[in-house]
């Protein structure tokens, strides 16, 4: 019994092994789509477009049509997911969806459903946000807002606030437009939450879900380098050091063969998330300049640090 037991498990770690090495083949396998269910009849024209994950699957081919696959008129969605759901907002009107799962060398044969939304008033109706998309962290001042169309309304309500939209009377904006994508100009670093309705004469569609986008325009501190010190004699491979920067989240390394900063080799910057790096390359004698500076999370880039020098051993 020991036998066949130590036997399965090091079958079971040979098949793990080789999954690792070779991508299985997906074309036996199916998808099985979940909603909108098939022939499903809707009010609501946002529709979350979800089925089941498939095994050894790294993406999702899924498209739309009206009014079928048979009789395409419209194109509506082309588009591939890399999980099992995907929210889209549709006018009324007969569709068909389907799904194809694919990974690097196989995809799975397309399963497809027939649905159906009919017209109603916008006010059971919810505008889907597009970007920034949630929880965006960002260094740029100008940002461009976007969403989709929804089907009866002609003005969208655009708001963006720093305290939850708490008191309507003091948003940071409060803008009513005829599109579907306003630019806004952020001169304060902060997290500013954002919504939109739709309106027409008669109707005002419900809020959309409220998303997050944070502005962070300052830069990071300047690096302190603290070894090798300067014009020091040292060996490879050369340790080389600095201080930890408050809101680094990576740091851009430069080698550079001369004071007038010609780069040491194409591999440089190089960026690293450390303190540290370790150098391997030059020869003896040969005198190598090199400076840092941080990055935030946020994309802003730090001043450079002082530039130092280094001769190899």
């Amino acid at each position: 019994m020991k036998t066949l037991s130590t036997l399965a498990i090091a079958f079971a770690i040979l098949l793990t092994a080789c999954k690792e090495f070779i991508e299985p083949s997906i074309a036996k396998k199916e998808v099985v789509l979940l909603a909108p269910a098939n022939r499903a009849e809707s009010s609501l024209y946002s529709q979350v477009f979800w089925w089941e994950p498939v095994e050894d699957a790294l993406k999702y081919r899924l498209q739309v049509v009206a009014p079928s696959f048979d009789q395409t008129l419209r194109l509506i969605l082309d588009t591939l997911v890399e999980t099992n759901k995907f929210n889209y907002t549709l006018d009324p009107g007969n569709y068909e969806w389907r799904v194809s799962a694919e990974n690097g060398s196989s995809q799975t044969p397309y399963t497809k459903f027939a649905f159906f939304i009919f017209s109603s008033s916008i006010k059971q109706q919810q505008v889907q946000l597009q970007l920034p998309a949630n929880n965006t962290l960002t260094s740029k001042a100008f940002n461009t807002f976007t969403w989709l169309k929804l089907f009866g309304a002609d003005q969208y309500n655009l708001q963006i606030d720093t305290n939850n939209f708490s008191d309507e009377s003091r948003l940071f904006l409060d803008q009513t437009m005829p599109g579907q994508e306003f630019t806004v100009t952020f001169e304060r670093d902060k997290l500013y939450k954002w919504r939109v309705k739709a309106k027409n004469d008669t109707a005002e569609s419900k809020w959309s879900v409220i998303q997050n986008i944070t502005i962070d325009k300052t830069s990071p501190g300047i690096v302190v380098l603290t070894a090798p010190s300067n014009n020091e004699l040292v060996p490879k491979p050369v340790n080389l050091r600095w201080n930890s920067t408050p809101t680094a989240a990576k740091y851009q390394l430069y080698l550079y063969k001369t004071e007038s900063r010609v780069p040491f080799s194409n591999q440089f910057p190089v960026s690293v998330t450390t303190t540290s790096y370790s150098f391997t390359e030059g020869t003896i004698g040969t005198r190598i300049y090199w400076e840092v500076r941080a990055q935030d999370l946020a994309g802003n880039d730090g001043a450079y640090s002082d530039l130092r020098s280094f001769v190899i051993q």
